[in-house]
């Protein structure tokens, strides 16, 4: 029986700290605004209004907090730098899970903050404890124009960010997400009002914050949080000069199924196995930036990474490299049949390579920024290696291995899932040279599973071409082709038998605590099966660890 959703958000131990840290932290402030407000003499004018103020205040000092901590997650080029030399200490490579349970503390503390202070500007009015209305409070005072200007932009920011919303049309996300700018100018100012006052009326300075601190008496938490937003700022202006540098799209590959192979030139670009860039085509857009993983090697003269054609802007680069979706159907056509399978080599012609020098427009210019760190990263610290990618995905990691620098790695086990047939030209050239590179037959085991429901000409051809042959007729590699979805549940249990049996590494003992790493890269819901399957699979002599990507 799997556990419960509670326990493993809550109740695993390093869940459970991070829980007991980051939501102690949280009603901690809350009770020091409380207590702050509720024991300040000089405040006793606003405390008449009771729970309602007390309330407000707790949770604006909490918001203030999340207001600074929700941007450190996303200080990308200082997370890769302390990465390799704290992730023991904090998940480096959870930011982005970081960053949303932040935006779902704020969005909690504000339904709080908003309606005790909706309380308070209706208890003001009715009292008279100043000479003011609701309305004038919320629409002339800079605490209510700024409240509800942050109310309106974390609306479309949190309405944009559902994953839904992301994958079909991820350029609201990504416009509206930077509305994050405003949203700072907003918090750092809200308190220029001077509410919180001992005096009948504001005392203003003509210099920021433009309130007096005798009479005015905030938590100025602007004074903190403000840093995190001054360096981010900073790392922002400098992912901007960074991706200004020369760089040119030096070639273009298209792959069945529409998939962009884009080799890229940028002499000061430095970056290792398993890493992961921002691309930037300021002809389709000047001011989106699209995460995608890195695909060559780090010896390799150019950077790659794959694009596949499934979103607004993927289309458009499609589009004006001239290989939209009649190019596209045609290729993908062409491999479902297998017409383009070379007589000479004996292996499927995976790309077609633009004519650049024909093209009337020829290659648009390119930015790429990067690189930033991925879970990958940590392929050679561990003993076994389980690389799973849903489409594309560890391609570095499988060349890095053909290179020679293993570190600690002895044997590696590569599923590559797919949903149709085609896809497997993507690759596939590269999967044929490792396969033939390998000097231990047992180090790499390449694991290929078709999702697709098989037609009766495919299932027919498939029948024809395997009868005897040394190669698998989909893929034409050595490693033949699994029907279906996988059971995680049991590959994880096979090997976990395997391993204690001292059958699966040559030479281990069973006493011995083998560590096996998996990194995925695909889709949340495959993610959570797999993850499921390491915890459960788990023992004193072998510990599946899981990882997965997030851009």
């Amino acid at each position: 029986m799997s556990e419960s959703w509670f326990h493993k958000e809550f109740l695993v131990p390093k869940r459970l700290a991070f829980n007991v840290f980051f939501y102690g932290s949280h009603l901690a402030l809350f009770a020091y605004g409380w207590y702050s407000q509720e024991t300040n003499q000089r405040l006793s004018g606003l405390n008449s209004l009771k729970f309602s103020v007390w309330v407000s205040r707790g949770a604006g000092l909490v918001l203030a907090y999340d207001g600074g901590l929700i941007l450190i997650p996303m200080l990308r080029n200082i997370i890769r730098v302390l990465r390799p030399k704290l992730t023991w200490l904090f998940p480096a490579d959870e930011n982005i899970w970081f960053h949303r349970q932040v935006a779902y503390s704020m969005a909690f503390w504000t339904m709080v903050h908003t309606t005790a202070h909706y309380v308070n500007f209706i208890n003001v009015e009715r009292t008279q404890i100043r000479k003011q209305t609701a309305l004038q409070i919320h629409y002339t005072q800079a605490g209510g124009i700024t409240g509800h200007f942050m109310l309106l932009i974390m609306f479309l920011m949190y309405t944009t960010a559902h994953h839904k919303i992301r994958q079909q049309c991820f350029e609201a996300f990504w416009y509206t997400h930077h509305l994050a700018f405003f949203f700072m100018l907003g918090l750092y100012t809200h308190a220029t009002g001077c509410f919180v006052r001992d005096s009948t009326n504001p005392d203003y300075v003509p210099y920021f914050p433009f309130y007096s601190t005798d009479h005015c008496l905030g938590y100025f938490s602007w004074r903190f949080i403000i840093w995190p937003g001054i360096i981010y700022f900073g790392e922002r202006v400098y992912r901007e000069y960074r991706g200004r540098r020369a760089t040119r799209l030096s070639k273009v590959l298209v792959h069945p199924s529409g998939a962009m192979e884009l080799r890229i030139i940028k002499p000061s670009f430095k970056y290792t196995a398993g890493q992961w860039l921002f691309v930037q085509i300021p002809e389709i857009s000047r001011f989106q930036w699209h995460p995608f993983t890195i695909t060559s090697a780090p010896e390799d003269p150019y950077v790659s990474v794959h694009i596949r054609q499934v979103g607004d802007w993927t289309r458009a680069l499609g589009e004006r490299l001239g290989v939209g979706p009649s190019v596209v159907a045609a290729m993908t056509s062409a491999a479902m049949k297998g017409s383009e399978k070379s007589e000479k080599s004996g292996t499927r012609g995976e790309f077609v390579e633009l004519d650049t020098n024909s093209a009337a427009a020829g290659l648009p210019a390119i930015r790429i920024d990067g690189p930033y760190g991925a879970p990958t990263e940590d392929v050679f610290k561990v003993e076994v290696a389980v690389l799973i990618g849903a489409g594309i995905g560890q391609q570095s990691d499988l060349l890095e291995q053909k290179r020679g620098t293993l570190g600690t790695l002895r044997r590696v086990e590569f599923f590559w899932v797919c949903r149709d047939a085609p896809s497997f030209g993507w690759f596939q050239s590269l999967l044929q040279e490792v396969e033939a590179a390998q000097a231990d037959p047992n180090f790499l085991r390449i694991n290929i599973y078709l999702t697709q429901k098989i037609g009766e000409d495919m299932l027919w051809n498939i029948a024809v071409n395997d009868a005897g042959a040394d190669y698998d007729p989909l893929t034409l590699l050595r490693s033949r082709t699994m029907f279906g979805r996988p059971d995680w549940m049991t590959i994880y249990g096979q090997m976990r038998q395997a391993i204690d049996s001292g059958q699966y590494i040559p030479g281990s003992k069973s006493q011995l605590k083998t560590k096996v790493g998996t990194y995925f890269c695909g889709p949340g819901a495959l993610a959570k099966a797999i993850k499921e399957a390491t915890v459960r699979n788990s023992s004193s002599s072998v510990e599946f660890t899981f990882a997965k990507e997030h851009f």
